[in-house]
Order: C-alpha cells, then sequence, then structure tokens
C-alpha cells in the first residue's frame, strides 16, 4: 500500500521548478542533498543562496514519525499548542516500551499489561489529531517508516535519531526533538542550520563477509561520533548503486553515530525494486518522471571535491569487516587486527551473547544472510557457544522470515526470537545476571554501545558489526575469531570453515503479513476525548515555563560541572527510566544520574551549597530550586550525543538549570535546549573549563544584551572570594532568543505568536 500517494505527487510536481531555479541562483550543479533542501523552503520557490553552515533556514517538511517513548512528551507539547489536527502526515510507533527478557509473545503481553496506560494514552491522541498509529508489535518505527512511508526526494523529521534510515530510500530525513515535530505537526516551519555537505564515494563491490554495516562502520572510524556534526552525508559511486536498498538505509541510519545531520543516496534501481516489493509501484511510477531531480547533477559525482566540503573515497572490493567498539560506536578495527587489539587491550574474549536486528539491521537480507552462517553451523553440527537473540524489524520482516523458514533456522540454535521491537538497543533488556556486574563481551548488529546501553552494566563490553558477524562470533564464542580465516572444531573434531554469507536482497515469494499493526485515525477526532488522570505516575498534562524576567542571571550555583563523554544516556537514561516519558517530574529524578563529576570522579554525587552535604543530582537540584536559586550545568566536547531525547533539555528546564555551558553540543541537543528556552553555550575558550571550580556561583553580566553572534560575559566567583570573567558564545539567531524570551518555543505557539 502506498500511503500519502497524493502528498508525495504534490512534491513531485514542484520539484523541478524549485530545484532548477535553485541551480540558477547558485550558479553550479546541485547535490541532491542541496536539491531537495531546496525544493522544501519554507517560502516556496527559492529567492536566495544559502551559506553552509551559517545560514538558519525555515523548511517544509513533508511527514513527521514519532516513537512511543518521545511520543509521549512530543504529543503532550502538541496538545498544549491548541490545534485540531496534524498539519502533515503525523504517525506515532510503539517500539521503545516493550522489554526484552523470555521471548515474543510473553514480552509483548507483558508490555501490553505494563504500559497499557501509555499505549491507550498515545491511541486516543493519535485518533483524536489525525495521527496514524501503529501498536505494539508492529515493528520499529525506522523500519516501518522505510516499508510505508518514505520516499525519494523528500523530507521528514522524526522524534528519533535514527530517523536517518529512510535516507536509503533517498529522503532527507532528520531527527529532532519532539518540540521541532510540534512545530511541523502545529503547521509551523521547521528551522534548520544550512547543512555543510560530506561526500563518500564508494568504488568497487561488496564480497564475501562484507556488508554495507562495514561500511558506515568504516566511516564512523574515520570521522568519529563528532565528525559529521552539522553536515549531511551523501553517498555516491557505482559501489553504492551496486548496494541494496535496505543496504542503504543500515548505512544512513548509523550515520547518527557521527553527528551527521543526515545521510542519503541517490534514487536508483535498488530503490525502484524495494519499493515495489513493499507495494508501492505509485511511488515509482510518480518518481521515475523526475528521477533525474531525485540524484545530484552529474557534475557532481565526477568532480566532488568541487561540491562537498570534505570527501572521503572507500573502496569496498577492499574492505574488511569491522568490529566497533567497546563503549563507543566510532572505534573501528578490522576483523583481522582483533586479536591483536583485544589482546592488547585486556577486552573479554568470550562471547556471552549475540543480538541481531534493530532499526539498522532487521531487513529480510540481514535476516537470511545471518541466517546462512547459522545454517551452515547446524549442518556441520557446530555448537554456538553464545546466546542468541533476535530483534525483527517489523511484524511484515517477522511473518516473511518465520514463513521462509529462517526464523525456524535460527530456532535450531536455541535462537531467542524477542519482539519486533527496540528492546536491547536501547537498554530495554532484562539480562539475566546483568546486575552482578561482571566483565563480559557481547556482539550486536546495533549502534549504540555506550557503557551501561544494552544491559545496564558497566562492564559489558558490546561491541559492533554486521548480522552476519555477529552470527559467527557468536558460534565460535570469541571476539578475537575471524571467519575469513579461522576454523572451528565440529562434534566429530573437524576442523570447519565457514563458507561466506548469502542471502536474498528480497524475498522471492515477497512480502507478506496478517495484521501489519496500523490503526488509522478517526475521521473526525473532534469528540474523542484524552484522558491523563492525575494521580498516575505516567503520564502528567505539561504546565507551561516561565518567561524570561528580562534581567541578568545572577548568584547562579554550579550543579555539576560534567567530565568527559556525556550523553543523552548520561543526562536522562533510558532502560527503566523509559516508563516516565510521559511524566516531567518523576523522569526529572533521572536527571545526570549518569554524568561523571569532575572534582570527585564519582557518578551521581555532587555537593549541595546550601548544606555543604554531597547528594544525587536531581535532589541537589530540586534543593536550589525550591530555594529559588537558578543554576546551571558545565560539560565537555559533544555534549549530549546520541539520542534525540528532549527529556535531556527538558529535565534541567524543569528543576531550575538556567544554562548549559560546554565545549561542543551535539546538534540535536543544542537544538532541544533552545527549544525549551534554556541558554545554550560554548566557551569562547575551551581552556576555561578547568577554571570552573566546585562551589562557584555565576553572574552573567550582559544577558540583558543577549543578540546574535554577542558574547555573553559569565563571571564564575569561587568559594574563596577570587573571580575568573569567561566569556561564551552560542548561535541563537533573532527567532531563537524569542524562545527564550517567551520561556520556551511551544509558548510562542500557543500564544499564536510563532
Amino acid at each position: 500500500m502506498a500511503f500519502d500517494i497524493e502528498m508525495i505527487k504534490m512534491v513531485y510536481a514542484s520539484i523541478a521548478e524549485r530545484i532548477d531555479k535553485a541551480r540558477e541562483l547558485v550558479g553550479k550543479p546541485l547535490t541532491l542533498s542541496e536539491k531537495i533542501l531546496y525544493a522544501h523552503l519554507w517560502d516556496g520557490n527559492p529567492n536566495q543562496v544559502f551559506s553552509r553552515g551559517v545560514d538558519y533556514v525555515d523548511f517544509a517538511p513533508d511527514r513527521v514519525a514519532c516513537q512511543d517513548a518521545t511520543a509521549q512528551m512530543a504529543l503532550l507539547q502538541f496538545m498544549h499548542a491548541g490545534k485540531k489536527t496534524v498539519a502533515v502526515p503525523t504517525t506515532v510507533h510503539c517500539d521503545h516500551l516493550i522489554q526484552a527478557k523470555v521471548g515474543a509473545k510473553w514480552d509483548l503481553a507483558v508490555a501490553n499489561t505494563q504500559s497499557k496506560e501509555v499505549f491507550d494514552f498515545l491511541s486516543s491522541v493519535s485518533n483524536k489529531y489525525g495521527i496514524g498509529f501503529w501498536k505494539p508489535g508492529s515493528g520499529i518505527i525506522h523500519q516501518i517508516v522505510l516499508e510505508n512511508y518514505a520516499f525519494p526526494g523528500g523530507m521528514m523529521i522524526g522524534t528519533d535519531s535514527h530517523t536517518v534510515n529512510a535516507g536509503g530510500l533517498g529522503m532527507l530525513a532528520i531527527g529532532v526533538g519532539g518540540a521541532d515535530a510540534v512545530d511541523v505537526m502545529s503547521g509551523m516551519s521547521w528551522e534548520l542550520k544550512f547543512p555543510k555537505l560530506i561526500g563518500v564515494k564508494l568504488t568497487g563491490k561488496l564480497n564475501g563477509w562484507t556488508s554495507p554495516k562495514d561500511v558506515i562502520l568504516r566511516v564512523a572510524d574515520i570521522l568519529t561520533v563528532k565528525g559529521g556534526t552539522g553536515a549531511i552525508v551523501e553517498y555516491f559511486g557505482e559501489g553504492a548503486i551496486g548496494m541494496s536498498c535496505t543496504g542503504k538505509g543500515t548505512i544512513c541510519n548509523m550515520g547518527a553515530e557521527i553527528g551527521a545531520t543526515t545521510s542519503t543516496f541517490g534514487y536508483d534501481d535498488s530503490m525502484r525494486r524495494y519499493l515495489a516489493a513493499t507495494g508501492r509501484q505509485k511511488v515509482v511510477d510518480a518518481a521515475d518522471k523526475v528521477a533525474d531531480y531525485l540524484t545530484a547533477d552529474p557534475e557532481v559525482y565526477a568532480n566532488p571535491e568541487s561540491y562537498f566540503d570534505q570527501v572521503i573515497e572507500i573502496n569496498l572490493s577492499e574492505l574488511e569487516p569491522h568490529i566497533n567498539g567497546p563503549f563507543t560506536p566510532d572505534r573501528g578495527t578490522p576483523v583481522s587486527k582483533m586479536k591483536a587489539e583485544a589482546a592488547a587491550n585486556d577486552w573479554p574474549l568470550k562471547v556471552e551473547w549475540g543480538l541481531i536486528g534493530s532499526c539498522t539491521n532487521s531487513s529480510y537480507e540481514d535476516m537470511s544472510r545471518a541466517a546462512s552462517i547459522v545454517e551452515q553451523a547446524v549442518a556441520h553440527g557446530i555448537q554456538p557457544v553464545a546466546e542468541f537473540g533476535i530483534n525483527p524489524g517489523s511484524e511484515q520482516i517477522r511473518f516473511t522470515i518465520e514463513r521462509d523458514g529462517i526464523i525456524e533456522t535460527f530456532e535450531k540454535m536455541g535462537t531467542k526470537i524477542f519482539t519486533n521491537a527496540c528492546g536491547p538497543c536501547i537498554g530495554q533488556w532484562d539480562r539475566a545476571g546483568a546486575d552482578e556486574g561482571k566483565k563480559n563481551t557481547i556482539v550486536h548488529s546495533f549502534n549504540r554501545n555506550f557503557s551501561k546501553r544494552a544491559d545496564g552494566n558497566p562492564n559489558t563490553h558490546a561491541f559492533v558489526t554486521s548480522p552476519e558477524m555477529v552470527a559467527a562470533l557468536a558460534i565460535s564464542g570469541r571476539l578475537d575469531f575471524n571467519p575469513l580465516t579461522d576454523t572451528l572444531l565440529n562434534d566429530k573434531g573437524e576442523a570447519v570453515k565457514f563458507n561466506p554469507p548469502k542471502g536474498d536482497e528480497l524475498p522471492k515469494k515477497g512480502f507478506a503479513v496478517d495484521d501489519n499493526g496500523f490503526q488509522a485515525p478517526a475521521a473526525d477526532g473532534s469528540g474523542v476525548q484524552v484522558a491523563v488522570s492525575e494521580t498516575s505516575d505516567r503520564l502528567q498534562l505539561l504546565a507551561p515555563f516561565e518567561a524570561w524576567d528580562g534581567k541578568n542571571i545572577l548568584g547562579a550555583k554550579l550543579l555539576i560541572k560534567a567530565f568527559g563523554k556525556c550523553t543523552t544516556d548520561h543526562i536522562s537514561m533510558a532502560g527503566p527510566w523509559l516508563r516516565f516519558r510521559g511524566h516531567l517530574d518523576n523522569i526529572s529524578n533521572n536527571m545526570l544520574i549518569g554524568a561523571v563529576n569532575a572534582f570527585n570522579q564519582e557518578v551521581n554525587k555532587i555537593k549541595n551549597d546550601l548544606t555543604g552535604v554531597y547528594d544525587a543530582v536531581p535532589a541537589v537540584a530540586r534543593a536550589y530550586k525550591a530555594a529559588g536559586v537558578p543554576s546551571i550545568v558545565v560539560g565537555d566536547h559533544n555534549y549530549g550525543e546520541g539520542s534525540s531525547r528532549e527529556h535531556a533539555a527538558m529535565e534541567p528546564r524543569f528543576l531550575g538549570v538556567k544554562a548549559v555551558l560546554v565545549k561542543s553540543f551535539a546538534r540535536i541537543h543544542e537544538t532541544n535546549l533552545k527549544k525549551q528556552g534554556m541558554l545554550a553555550l560554548t566557551f569562547a575558550n575551551e581552556a576555561d573549563y578547568d577554571k570552573i571550580q566546585e562551589g562557584d556561583t555565576i553572574n552573567f553580566i550582559n544577558l540583558t544584551e543577549f543578540a546574535p553572534g554577542k558574547l555573553l560575559s559569565i563571571e564564575f566567583v569561587h568559594f574563596d572570594g577570587t573571580k575568573d570573567l569567561i566569556l561564551a558564545n552560542h548561535t541563537y539567531n533573532e527567532s531563537q532568543i524569542g524562545w527564550f524570551v517567551a520561556g520556551s518555543a511551544l509558548n510562542l505557539i500557543a500564544a499564536g505568536k510563532a
């Protein structure tokens, strides 16, 4: 079924005129990224040239997607905006609130009981406001978007950082916070700094054990977790054309791990095949009429250095399978070097779990290639050493691989088939023994492997690799096993070497599903009631944040000086805290409990300057708030790396934090802070981070002169009475300063002033 086909045809109806005008203005051939950006300007036809990495631009995305954890807060905010229905096609997907433990049937039943209140809320809100609702068990948001909604040349935003998965179908799909989604759902423009462009030229052809996952693992190794910040990554070349559509999605998806705004590929035959296979021949027919506008101009790919800000070239024919980690997704190790690397770093060699699936690697191709390795092991009498778990990407994928015998193959090795949901990837994994804190190794095809991410154990060393490599490493039970060269002993004592994986790009019999789990909204939702209990500990209606009083912030206290990596997991943990995503007061009890205090190198232990006693971060923040004392947070590089979760911005705002001052921000988190009416600031001189002392009192000297491009002067008064004056940069434009003045962007929307 082709959802929203009329909307897609409308996008294509104007795309040629807009892109032709943009090319005329720019005066040179255009990349695909530029074409889509200029074709989605809020004002319609382009009338000016925008500077990359400089100009803030208003866009008109075609659609919005929300997952159930972030959708709660997004929809609570949307209700506050006072609109009758969403202005653009919007969907909500229930995939985060389902814990992996026993297996799909039992786990889904438990989730439907434990989170019934939240699912009912999301269902009713969706029904009322014209939002498509995908029920628990239907699948992972990004896989469902790829299967049903993504289209070449489109622009969408989603309240999850891995929204970029839709780039596999030639979109610009961008992860945002809930407040950004509310803007678009409310019929407002969406603001983005015009991105820089990174071109990745793929030559050669994938072969043997190498997969699309290895492409992005190599790119992450090159660019690091912040190397793509503020940029779109555009892939091209013979290697890109020769890759499957879902493989392209895998690469785009994990682009979130390099901080990229999004990633994309030009329209080609692999996309045509996938669209047709998923019942969207109408989209193919429409796209083919404007096909030249759905990829870069030929001159761009012929001379990429002239059109991109940075160009990376990867020869797929020479690319080795990679195993990235632990604790960060950008630490890449080619499989041939893992033996030496693991030994040098004392990584546990025994692999205890292999996990396959997630939004980035749950396609039919992924499952069939991994199953081919399992099939070989079964045929040769090789017993797996590690445990196996699989999270299919959607009910359509699960139903199809069950029909084709792939699930049966996995089950021969005792594999646990978890629900079509995120599960371990987001910390929703009730792993037996994790609470013992033992040092151990797991391998998975997910994206993120931060400390404590999968199972809550800080000593779990998680390594990211392709599904087929996960299968091989889990069967061998060794991190340093190289399936390209090494052998395993079977039950007869014979040395057996795996053949390279094989799999089908698309199911030969086509996709099939009995019930995909979709609920269409009511034609008229005006009579639908949305009930939120005042006594609920999971859902809480929002009260607007206070507007700025127009004065300098004086007498603020340093809440915490965070040391080193401080991701959104550190700021607002997921896992067991997901249940409170719709209750701002309750979830604020996890604020910064994972951050390391620079003064004592401890977690969740900071000094309360009102009492002199060390306490948990949220407790101290609440004490300052109760006393009417504002506070600020100081952080290191790439602060807010990882998820799009705006709770990481809303919780500090709710608990009285006025400003976050860091060496550098991750893109989405900086925007989220701005949207919530906070000051998101960076050190003009990074070395000033070292001047900040425990017990500091902070005064903003010239906040009353807050203006675009003007540095803020901040006085840090130390415990001994000495002072340091620190200058802070910011990236606020006039409209964003308006958010700060009003107390939040949502306050402006609710007042009809946005």
